[in-house]
């Protein structure tokens, strides 16, 4: 299920409290690494009580800040997707376009979800959405893409 469609009461309240605790403790230590700017991403968005609420432009700064210590593609992907959420799909396909992860098939979603919500569903969305489903490694996920990227119910 998407992050988006998620029902944020149904998450478990006591794991949360209990991982950011943990990340709290961290950040006394002041030693930022990977992890820790990871869980602060994953704090950020268990602080918003729906998707709607999501501190983007935290996100952005902790996945610049992430980038800056491990600079891989896939950290670049998701750096890009928050970039869509407080700039714009345009912004974001142009980042993610940029990337060398043909190999990688959350990069073929993410561009064609990006090209759907430009409106570029008929072809380009189309092909990356089969581009993902052929890679994706389960039948779920399979389905999901081969939806559109759109959950059936």
């Amino acid at each position: 299920m998407l992050l988006g469609e998620q029902d944020r009461r149904r998450w478990d309240q006591a794991l949360i409290e209990q991982g950011q605790a943990l990340f709290r403790w961290c950040l006394r230590h002041d030693q930022p690494g990977p992890y820790q700017i990871q869980a602060a991403i994953n704090a950020v968005h268990a602080d918003a009580a729906a998707a709607a609420q999501t501190d983007w432009a935290q996100i952005v700064a902790l996945y610049d800040q992430l980038l800056a210590v491990a600079p891989t593609p896939v950290v670049a992907l998701n750096r890009a997707i928050a970039i869509g959420e407080v700039q714009s799909p345009a912004t974001a396909l142009a980042l993610v376009d940029q990337l060398d992860l043909d190999n990688y098939y959350p990069f073929h979603a993410t561009r064609a979800d990006l090209l759907r919500r430009l409106g570029r569903e008929s072809e380009a969305a189309a092909a990356a959405y089969k581009r993902a489903a052929d890679m994706a490694p389960t039948d779920a996920e399979r389905d999901f893409l081969r939806n559109g990227g759109r959950t059936s119910r």
